[in-house]
């Protein structure tokens, strides 16, 4: 595990992108059908009517066989959106199965935009977050751009949080000793990695 207090943010998410780079591809697939069997018959997947998701570039463990399983159990799902306005905001918006996909300014897929199938965030039932590194207290690094955490933000306001639920999803390599967060980064509920669950919250529960 790396010790996260030693590093600076930068040099902390430089190391942690190269270790899930270093995965092979046959190390990447048996993570993503280990990660499909910690997360498909859970309760938080099962009783989720609408669920938010990504689709993994840079080593990210990959969430698609959850994707196709919920669109067969008749869930709706969703794809992050990067708004072109302003640049540093993304929208949810739902897509569907063979639905075309463009590449945004990071090279990643989304959809064409639809306003009428964008949601806000608090209207969601669970989220399946990407990330850089995690720890074992609801801790989460992300990329660096902050767009979880500025679409996430308002969540924070509210005084009964329950759902959306927030499950970061990694790399069991992802794992560090303890992130500090800042005023702005948004807690998660649990990480589930290719290995475990670490959960960080009775909403995981």
């Amino acid at each position: 595990m790396i010790c996260a207090g030693s590093l600076s943010r930068p040099a902390l998410r430089r190391q942690l992108r190269q270790a899930r780079r270093n995965l092979s591809a046959t190390e990447q697939k048996n993570a993503a059908r280990a990660l499909y069997r910690q997360l498909a018959q859970h309760p938080l997947f099962r009783r989720a009517r609408s669920i938010a998701l990504y689709l993994p570039s840079d080593g990210e463990i990959d969430p698609r066989p959850l994707l196709e399983e919920a669109w067969q159990r008749g869930k709706r799902v969703y794809l992050p959106l990067l708004r072109r306005w302003p640049a540093t905001h993304m929208v949810f918006q739902q897509i569907k199965p063979g639905e075309a996909l463009q590449r945004n300014r990071f090279r990643i897929p989304e959809p064409a935009p639809r306003t009428a199938r964008q949601r806000r965030c608090w209207s969601l039932d669970l989220i399946l977050l990407p990330l850089v590194g995690f720890d074992e207290f609801g801790g989460r690094l992300g990329m660096g751009g902050g767009f979880y955490d500025r679409s996430l933000e308002c969540l924070t306001r509210r005084q009964d949080w329950r759902t959306p639920v927030l499950l970061g999803l990694a790399h069991e390599c992802q794992k560090v000793d303890r992130l500090l967060l800042g005023p702005l980064d948004v807690p998660l509920a649990a990480c589930v990695t290719d290995r475990r669950w670490y959960q960080a919250s009775a909403a995981a529960q």
